[in-house]
């Protein structure tokens, strides 16, 4: 996902920008975390929806 914020619509399902608040409320919401949990586990490993999905306690 790019991030022009001049494009509405669902965030990039690969990703996760932890620093854009569409993003983290999308996140937290599908992956049932706070959104300090999520940076934490993007922090530890990476941007990458699936690994984050992936990692244990989601």
């Amino acid at each position: 996902m790019s991030d022009d914020t001049r494009k509405v619509g669902s965030p990039g399902r690969d990703r996760i920008n932890a620093n854009e608040a569409c993003e983290l409320q999308y996140w937290t919401k599908s992956l049932g975390v706070s959104i300090e949990e999520l940076r934490a586990v993007v922090q530890k490993v990476g941007p990458v929806a699936a690994s984050v999905r992936h990692h244990p306690g989601n």
